[in-house]
Order: structure tokens, then C-alpha cells, then sequence
């Protein structure tokens, strides 16, 4: 499936989204980043997903070799909670498209305040390759972060609790809570 993913980003819906990686790789080689899921709505999405930070399953450098994609469909218990709740919310797979506050992968979960700052600054960057964006979903604290650039763009902005399983067990009632927030971004 990844192989037929890496063929699909030539086209139309995603090739503005894959180019726009490989200019944050040119920028920040010391970085890995990962491509937008050619699955998901591309630049035709109403909907942008902003989670934290990549993860080491989408890193396809890592002991584990992941996906290379920010995608609903990698082999790791957030992704599986992300496909669940998007299918709960009822939430056709078009009209969203993910990605990640911090956009890039260096070998570490943590962050740090520089990470979100200089990923806030990237948004400025991506937000215009997405003309038919309506709806953010800001998706765990770190995402959070960048309400105020998206609501000076004047979006519609919605926020959730990550659903990783930190969240789920140290927070349960949020993280069950994801789905029915997520359905309510989609209905603007």
C-alpha cells in the first residue's frame, strides 16, 4: 500500500501537498518529513486535521520502518483511534486532510516551544495550498497552540484531546469525547 501511495503523489488533488514537503525538506534537511496520505482530500479537503507532531510509525527510517505518510492507515494505536473516530463522526474521508502542528520527525516524542513556533510559521505556508479549508480541527495541546493564526485567517476552529493512548489512559472521558467533537467540526 505505501508503494502505491508514494505513486499516487503526482496527482492533481496532492502534488501541491508533496511539493510543499519537498520544500520543508530542502529548508530543514536535518528533519525527516512525511508526505500527506494521497487517500485523504488533498487540496480538495474542507477539513484540516492538526495533530502534535509526527511519530516514530510514520518515520520510514526507524527501527521500525513506518509508513512515510501522515496517515490514518499507519500500523500504530494513535492512527487506529484517528480511523475509528473520523469513522464514528462520520466523516468522509475526503473532505480531511492531516497534518501536524510540528511537521517534521527528529528522532524524538518530546518538543519543544521552538518546534511549535517555527511549525506555526510553516502553517503559513501550507494554509494557502488548501483553498477550500473551512474547518481546523486542532487535535492535543501542542496543536492548540496555533489558534491564533487560524483564527486571525478566520476559520472555523475546533479543538480535541490527541487520541493517543497517554490520552485515553490518563484522560479517558476526553478521549471518548474525540468522535462527537469531530462531528461537530464537520457539520459547519
Amino acid at each position: 500500500m505505501v508503494v502505491q501511495r508514494k505513486q499516487m503523489l503526482g496527482e492533481k488533488h496532492i502534488a501541491p501537498l508533496a511539493q510543499y514537503v519537498d520544500s520543508l525538506r530542502a529548508k530543514h534537511p536535518d528533519w525527516e518529513f512525511q508526505d500527506f496520505d494521497p487517500l485523504d482530500g488533498g487540496i480538495g479537503a474542507d477539513m484540516l486535521f492538526l495533530l502534535e507532531k509526527p511519530g516514530p510509525m510514520t518515520s520510514s527510517t526507524g527501527k521500525r520502518k513506518g509508513s512515510g505518510f501522515i496517515s490514518r492507515n499507519n500500523d500504530d494505536p494513535t492512527a487506529e483511534a484517528l480511523f475509528n473516530f473520523m469513522v464514528q463522526a462520520e466523516i468522509p474521508r475526503k473532505r480531511t486532510v492531516l497534518w501536524n502542528v510540528i511537521p517534521g520527525w527528529n528522532k524524538t516524542i518530546k518538543t519543544t516551544r521552538e518546534e511549535v513556533r517555527r511549525g506555526i510559521d510553516e502553517l503559513m505556508d501550507l494554509l494557502p495550498l488548501l483553498p477550500k479549508v473551512q474547518t481546523v480541527v486542532l487535535v492535543g495541546g501542542k496543536a492548540k497552540m496555533a489558534l491564533p493564526l487560524i483564527q486571525v485567517i478566520g476559520l472555523h476552529v475546533f479543538t480535541s484531546a490527541h487520541p493517543s493512548p497517554k490520552v485515553r489512559s490518563v484522560y479517558p472521558d476526553l478521549w471518548r469525547a474525540i468522535p462527537e467533537q469531530w462531528r461537530q467540526a464537520s457539520q459547519v
